[in-house]
Formats: C-alpha cells, structure tokens, sequence
C-alpha cells in the first residue's frame, strides 16, 4: 500500500542530503554565480564560468538520459509550458543580478556564506526571503499579478527548445532531445576543457557534483516522489513540492517557504518540502566544510553603506527571483536543464544584471 507521508519524507531527506553535498563542495571549490561573472568583468579570469558551464553541461546530458530513461518527464517541470512569461523573466532575472552583485552572492551563496558564518548573508537570507513572500503572495504580489504576469506569448508547444523544434520539424520529440542536449552540452564541454588551466581537481569537482545534484533533484522529484494517481484524490502527484510539480534546486522561493514555516510552525499543513530540505542542507553542508577547513569565522557589515547595499540587493533578489521562476541555480541550472527558452532568458538577464552593477560599483570607486 502507497505510503504518502513515507514518500513525502524520502523526498524531503533525499533533498536534504543533496543539499549537504551541494553545500560541502560550493563551499571547497568556491562556485558561485555571481563570482564567476565578477571574474570575467574585472580580471579577464574564466576558471569559475567553465566551473559553472561545467556543472550546466553535466545538468543537461543527466535530465535529458533521465527523460530517455523514461524517469522522467520534464514537461511536468514549471519551466516547460507553453506560456512564456518574456517580460517577467527579463524584469525578474535583471533585477536578481543586480541584487544577488549588491548582496555579495546569489541565493545559492547566500546560504553557502551562512554556514562559512557570514552574518551579512544571514540578513540578505531573511530580508531576500521576506521580499520573496511578499512577491509571491503579498504587496508584491498584488503588482506582479496585474502588471507583468499577463504579458506573456502563447507558444504552440513546450517552451523547451526540444518541444519547440520538433513542432517546427514535425519530428520526434525524443530523437530531438537527444540530438540537442548533446550538442549544446558537447560544444559547452569542448570551451570548457580547451583551457588546460582550468583542470583542476577542485574546478572539475565543483562543476560535476554540481550538475549532478541537479540531476539529482530530478530524479527524487520527478520519479520517487511521483505518482500518476493518489490514492486520496486520483490525480497525480508530486509529493514534498512547494508548486506540485516536479522540482529541482532552487534558491529564493524556498527561502519564502521556509520562513513561513518557522512563522506558521503548529500548522501541520505546512511541511518540510523539497526546497526547504535543500536550502537547510546547502547550510550544514557548508558548516561542515568551514569547521572541516577551519575557516569558519563570523563577518558582518563593514559600514552603514555596505547594509544598505545588502538590504537593497536583498530585495531586488527576493523579488526578482520570484519574478523570474528561479535564481542562478534554479534557472541557470535547473531550467536550462529542460533546455526551456525562458530559463535561457532568465539567465542571460541575470547575467546582465550584474555586469551593470559591477560597472556601476567599478565607476563608483573610481575606477
């Protein structure tokens, strides 16, 4: 007999104990987002945008075999619809660069710093987090409802790329798939590893162990926590997931749910779910490497100035997270591991984002 509540607590410690690993390595091989495009901005440095790519490869070629494998269906995902929502995306992503450059790390780092003992972070955790909440069922929320989310383009499929050309092809999404995964991922991984300089035993770890908690996620989601039909409504379900489909790591709306949950703790209809699991994981498991490294060390605010920019840049990245469907994991990662159109959009606002705001740091000191 189906175990609901069993199910619902394999996925949510299957989650959290990616996060531990997620957390332990981003910490070692310092992978991070928005440190990767800094690298790139200011010293010409690429090693930690291959790191990343890395990890983007390795999260393509894994959803796609696990769409293959029939475990899977990454149309049940919250990035493969056919309703793009272009201009939330491009608001959303633009303002989560900014934020996550203000704030000194994207959601991810956010959480990685916490358990390093960055009491900044910590603050950028909760404001980021109530600003999420705010976007995704308050004050924000009101305008995000009426203003963007009704600007959007139906598609005549899937936003996923795959969906996309085999509509346009009339091929077999299948065969499609599996010829566009590996030639994005095969053209990432030949820029990647090009540059000798960038094999490194940390570099390549960091990359890899990434991808493959995205992989991961997916596959406790999407295939142990699924069930085409619940024995108590007869529909199916994905169990332990905020949006009721399948999910894998993400970093802001988590955050807004787990704040609830502390908030709402003797409401039994709150639980742990998927990305709460995650997002506590990603903070142990860097613990675990500060104590493990001795470089665990309490920093805060160097002056009013540096608050307010992570006060802002918190807010930004709350709201812009929410707007966007994801942060550079959830997106960046998890979305375009669907090869969905509007993460690929995300991303590259994102991107853009925290070019302009690192210009504007840069111009402001001087430079």
């Amino acid at each position: 007999m189906i175990d609901p509540v069993a199910i619902a607590k394999t996925i949510a410690w299957g989650a959290f104990v990616l996060g531990i690993i997620f957390g332990f390595v981003g910490n070692k091989t310092h992978f991070c987002t928005m440190g990767a495009i800094s690298d790139i901005v200011n010293m010409g440095d690429w090693n930690r945008m291959r790191m990343w790519l890395l990890a983007m490869a390795v999260a393509i070629l894994g959803a796609s075999g696990l769409q293959g494998a029939g475990l899977i269906d990454i149309s049940k995902s919250i990035y493969a619809t056919p309703n793009l929502i272009w201009l939330s995306y491009l608001i959303g992503g633009f303002l989560f660069g900014l934020g996550m450059t203000l704030a000194s790390g994207c959601g991810s780092k956010t959480l990685i710093r916490i358990g390093a003992g960055n009491l900044k972070s910590l603050v950028v955790l909760i404001v980021s987090a109530i600003a999420a909440y705010m976007t995704l069922k308050g004050l924000f929320g009101v305008f995000r409802v009426w203003a963007i989310d009704p600007v959007a383009f139906k598609l005549p499929a899937n936003q996923d790329l795959p969906s996309l050309a085999a509509y346009a092809f009339g091929s077999a999404r299948g065969m499609t798939l599996a010829i566009l995964s590996v030639a994005i991922a095969g053209t990432l991984l030949a820029f990647i590893f090009k540059d000798r300089e960038f094999g490194t035993f940390d570099n390549v770890m960091g990359g890899v162990v990434t991808g493959l908690v995205i992989v991961g996620g997916w596959y406790l989601s999407g295939h142990l926590g699924y069930l085409p039909e619940d024995p108590n409504t007869l529909e199916e379900r994905f169990y332990a997931t905020n949006t009721g489909r399948m999910e894998s790591f993400s970093f802001v709306a988590p955050q807004a749910y787990l704040l609830e949950l502390l908030m709402f703790w003797s409401d039994t209809s709150r639980v742990v779910t998927f990305g709460i699991a995650a997002a506590l994981g990603t903070m142990i498991g860097s613990f675990g490497w500060a104590l493990w490294s001795r470089s665990f060390q309490l920093e805060s605010f160097r002056d009013p100035e540096d608050m307010i920019n992570h006060l802002v840049g918190a807010v930004f990245m709350g709201f812009g997270g929410i707007l966007g469907l994801g942060c550079t994991i959830g997106q960046g990662l998890s979305g375009v591991s669907t090869l969905a159109l509007g993460s690929i959009l995300v991303l590259l606002s994102i991107i853009a984002g925290s070019v302009v705001a690192m210009k504007y740091q840069y111009w402001r000191v001087g430079g």
